[in-house]
Formats: structure tokens, sequence, C-alpha cells
């Protein structure tokens, strides 16, 4: 009976000490996956700050090439942040930035001109304009139904602040965005290379 006990004190003891160890990894893997999550959340803010996020498009402003007319789902534009840290642009790229009348509203455009660019207005104040120093000249391609350049003018290169590079929802109208400028949408003069984008 005594040697019976014995074994049973010893497998209860057993027991124990496997249930003990289990505890103690546990608690490791919450402290580390817990820990993880709060690295990982950073990084996350700081990918979507510096390199790319997506964004729903709203309203007609870009049709045809974005929300053509008749469909009845929102484009999603993946909008890279990285490709515009220098604020190297082209003529011809969509682009997301804070509209110059609302801080609080972002807008998506295309751009026509560049700084030093000599552009023929559409209803602006003045029926040719210079672009200034530092700043573009940006349209919807809907004439018409869109606030852009011919209602307040060029903007400044600050309030750019990501180029959208692909059309990634719905799935039927997955596309990547390349640069283009309307045919009638051509700058008179162009100051510097559309390849290059770099401003002077």
């Amino acid at each position: 009976v005594k040697a019976a006990e014995r074994r049973e004190v010893t497998s209860r003891g057993g027991d124990r000490t496997i249930m003990g160890r289990g505890a103690s990894f546990g608690k490791r893997y919450l402290k580390a996956f817990v820990s993880g999550f709060f690295v990982a959340v950073p990084v996350t803010v700081t990918f979507l700050d510096r390199v790319a996020y997506i964004a729903r498009v709203e309203g007609a402003s870009m049709q045809p090439s974005l929300n053509p007319a008749g469909g009845t789902t929102s484009d999603i534009v993946l909008l890279n942040r990285w490709s515009v840290r220098n604020y190297q642009l082209q003529r011809g790229d969509i682009v997301s930035l804070v509209s110059p009348k609302n801080p609080e509203l972002k807008i998506i455009k295309r751009v026509i001109a560049l700084e030093g660019d000599i552009i023929k207005t559409m209803g602006y104040r003045n029926k040719y304009i210079k672009v200034p120093h530092g700043h573009l000249w940006i349209e919807g391609d809907h004439y018409g139904h869109s606030f852009d350049s011919n209602i307040f003018g060029p903007v400044s290169l600050g309030l750019v602040h990501a180029r959208a590079s692909h059309i990634i929802w719905p799935p039927r109208r997955w596309a990547r965005l390349h640069a283009a400028l309307p045919a009638t949408r051509t700058p008179l003069f162009q100051d510097h290379d559309p390849v290059d984008g770099k401003l002077s």
C-alpha cells in the first residue's frame, strides 16, 4: 500500500510539474505575442505613412479613367506615397492631394502641368497661366464635373501625398495606371523633361 501511495504521489507530482511547465510556456508565448503585436502596429502605421495605402474613389470627376459611368461599385486604388517623397512627378500622373480649399478633404486629380509650364486654362480667371515655382496644375478628366485648378488655380507641391498606381477593386477593373495626358490638355510650353519629373 505504501509503495502504491508513493507511486500515486509521484504521479501527481509529475502532473503538477507538467502543468506548471505548460502554464509557464503559455505565459511566455502570450507575452511574446503581445510584445510582437505592439512592435508590429508601429511598423504597419509606418508602412501606411511612408509607403502606400488604398482608398476608395468617390464621385465622377475622374471619369472615364476612374469610376466609369454605369458602374455600380466605386474604384479602389493603390496610392503610392514612396514614389512622391521627393516630388518627382510627371505630367499625366494621377495624384491624391489635400484640397487647397478644405484641409480635411483629400481629392484625386491628374497632373496637367508642372512648374514653369504654360497652360491654356478652361474657365480660370486667366486664359493662360505660367505655373509658379513649387506648384502644379491639376484637373479632373471629366470636364465640368471637377473641382480643380480651373477653379482654384495652381496647387502647392506640398499638398501632394501620393500617386495612384493601380486600380485594385473591383476585380474586373484591375489595371495599372500610367501617366497620360488628354490630347487636348498638353501644355503650350513645357519647362522641363516630363520623363524624369525633377523640379528645378
